[in-house]
C-alpha cells in the first residue's frame, strides 16, 4: 500500500497501521464498555486511521470519524470508503445536539486546551448522551519521557515544559473538568497497563510515531544518538523477551450529558 503522509503532518498513517495496530487492539474493551446499539449515531473522536470506526459501523451505527490529521482521514477513507470521515480539531467542534454518544480512544492526552474539548464533546451531544473516552493517564509512559528529557539536556539543550506535547490527568483532575462543562460522571478508572511493542525497534518506532516533538528544539544529526542512549539505559527496565514493554498508565470514563 503507498505510504498517504502530507509532508506537512506529521503523523504517519502508514507507520501507524503497520507498528502501532496495539491502539486500535486495546480499544475493543472500550467499546465494550460503549455499548453501542443499532440506529444510534456516534462520533469517534480522533478516529485514526478508522478501525474502530470500522468496527463500530458493524454494529449497525452511524458512524462519524473525526481525527485533526489529515494523513490518518486520508488512509481511514481509503480503507474504509463507506464511512463518513472528517478532519477536524477537537477543539473547534462545530456539531450541535447530533450524537447519542461520543467515543474517544487514545486522543484525549494529546487535546489541550482539555476543557475547550469537553465542552465541544457536550455540546454535540444529544440530551442524555453519553461520553466514552480512555487515553493516556497521571503517569503514562514517565519512564520513557523522563529518559528522553534526560538525555536531551544531557547533551547541553534546555527541555522547555511547554514542548511536553501531552496532558496526562489524573482522576479527580478530569472528572473535575467534566462536571465542570455538564457532565455526569458516572464512571472513572485509571489502570496500569503495559503495552507490547512490535520488536526489537519497537521503542525507536514508538518514539518516531508519538514522541518526536520532543525533539522539536534538538539538531537533527543529535537526535539518533539520543534515542540510542535511551534504548540502552531503558533495555533493563523496559525490555523483555525480544520486545519493548512500554509503560502505559490509562485513564477510562463515562460522562452523560444532563
Amino acid at each position: 500500500m503507498k505510504t498517504l503522509q502530507n509532508k506537512k503532518d506529521s503523523w504517519n498513517a502508514d507507520l501507524y497501521d503497520k507498528k502501532h495496530s496495539f491502539v486500535s487492539e486495546y480499544g475493543q474493551d472500550l467499546v465494550d464498555l460503549l455499548a453501542p446499539k443499532q440506529g444510534e449515531k456516534i462520533l469517534d473522536l480522533g478516529c485514526g486511521t478508522g478501525d474502530l470506526a470500522n468496527e463500530l459501523s458493524n454494529f449497525g451505527i452511524d458512524i462519524v470519524g473525526i481525527d485533526n490529521s489529515e494523513n490518518m482521514i486520508t488512509q481511514a477513507r481509503h480503507k474504509y470508503p463507506k464511512i463518513k470521515f472528517m478532519v477536524q480539531n477537537a477543539v473547534e467542534l462545530d456539531f450541535h445536539s447530533e450524537f447519542d454518544a461520543v467515543f474517544s480512544n487514545a486522543t484525549l492526552h494529546w487535546v489541550k486546551p482539555p476543557i475547550q474539548a469537553l465542552q465541544c464533546i457536550y455540546h454535540s451531544l444529544k440530551a442524555g448522551g453519553r461520553f466514552v473516552a480512555e487515553f493516556g493517564g497521571k503517569g503514562n509512559v514517565q519512564i520513557i519521557t523522563d529518559e528522553i528529557i534526560q538525555q536531551i539536556e544531557r547533551e547541553g539543550i534546555t527541555f522547555k515544559k511547554e514542548k511536553f506535547p501531552w496532558f496526562y490527568p489524573s482522576i479527580a483532575e478530569y472528572a473535575t473538568l467534566m462536571e465542570e462543562v455538564g457532565f455526569r460522571v458516572t464512571f472513572a478508572q485509571h489502570y496500569d497497563r503495559p503495552t507490547q511493542l512490535d520488536g526489537d525497534k519497537g521503542l525507536k518506532n514508538w518514539i518516531a510515531m508519538f514522541g518526536n516533538h520532543l525533539f522539536d528544539d534538538v539538531p537533527e544529526h543529535r537526535i539518533k544518538d539520543i534515542i540510542t542512549n535511551v534504548e540502552n539505559n531503558l533495555k533493563d527496565t523496559l525490555y523483555k523477551d525480544g520486545n519493548w514493554v512500554a509503560d502505559y498508565k490509562r485513564l477510562r470514563v463515562i460522562g452523560v450529558k444532563k
